[in-house]
């Protein structure tokens, strides 16, 4: 029986950016990164009543069809709780369609507050963090963004088939503790990137040794992420997407190049255009002012825990 929420409670939501593929996990590997949205939600008598600042905010729809609104009731729904109306405030600081998981840190935002209002009626209506991989995905396609924002640090994920192959995906994940002394530079150019367009350029077909190759290089990854950042150099190396988008990305292919030959474990973050860059040691302050130079914001993030609410 489907429980409705009180008249005035509040839930509010951080939600951390995120990083995906690392160079070789093409839709597995994730990252969380210390840039964060806030979702706060007040349930109201009736209506729904929105508003947006900062990044994106003149770009997004302000009603029924805005992704944090979605999520919200997708969440309320899956929790089997109702409300009569919605007040949503976002306050966004992650850059949209720049690779930096906006559009997963905005669903997992909004089914995070929904499931902070579930408990609020009761603590046995929370969803997992197992179901919030699976909601979260669900809107996504693909878990990667979606898991590291839900579970923090960097994940490790995957989909299969639950049921006929036209039916519903199963999505899960597995978290890994980062290694300490890593952080992340990223590299955010002003220009943006379709994820559909990017996908887009990606051959149906790769050669055995280069998905051989990528192979070997994720299972490295997770050995240089959690025990040896001597090793994300060559950890992050891939053969499978990035090539084939660098004609679509040039300032930031260009970028990747530099920063390798300069020894940073640099990748594309996502579809791009942000460059990730892994490491212990910030990059050089002369190819960082270069890259402002360039038109790119430079800045350092730590690796984040997942979503918190209150």
């Amino acid at each position: 029986m489907t429980r409705t929420l009180t008249t005035g409670t509040v839930a509010h939501a951080r939600v951390p950016a995120s990083s995906a593929n690392l160079g070789p996990g093409f839709d597995t590997l994730g990252l969380a990164l210390g840039l964060f949205d806030d979702v706060v939600v007040t349930v109201a008598e009736s209506g729904l009543d929105i508003e947006v600042d900062g990044e994106g905010a003149r770009e997004v729809p302000w009603g029924p069809s805005h992704l944090v609104v979605r999520a919200i009731e997708r969440g309320l729904e899956s929790a089997g709780v109702w409300a009569d109306g919605l007040k949503v405030r976002c306050h966004n600081r992650i850059p949209h369609s720049r690779g930096l998981g906006s559009s997963a840190s905005a669903v997992v935002g909004g089914l995070a507050a929904a499931n902070c209002l579930a408990a609020s009626l009761d603590p046995a209506l929370a969803l997992s963090p197992e179901q919030m991989v699976q909601l979260a995905a669900e809107f996504e396609g693909h878990p990667d963004n979606a898991s590291a924002s839900v579970l923090g640090g960097a994940v490790v994920s995957w989909s299969r088939e639950s049921g006929p192959p036209e039916g519903p995906r199963a999505y899960a994940a597995a978290r890994l503790d980062v290694h300490p002394d890593i952080g992340a530079t990223v590299l955010i150019p002003t220009e943006r990137s379709s994820t559909a367009h990017t996908r887009g350029l990606l051959p149906d077909l790769v050669p055995h040794r280069d998905a051989a190759f990528n192979a070997s290089r994720s299972a490295l990854a997770v050995v240089a992420l959690t025990t040896r950042p001597d090793l994300l150099m060559v950890s992050t190396e891939d053969r499978l997407h990035q090539p084939y988008r660098a004609s679509a990305l040039p300032v930031t292919s260009r970028w990747v190049e530099t920063l390798r030959a300069h020894g940073h474990a640099a990748t594309v973050s996502g579809a791009g255009p942000t460059v990730l860059v892994l490491g212990t040691a910030s990059i050089a302050r002369d190819l960082a002012d270069r890259a402002g130079d360039d038109g790119m914001t430079v800045l350092e993030l730590d690796i984040a825990d997942g979503v918190t609410t209150r």
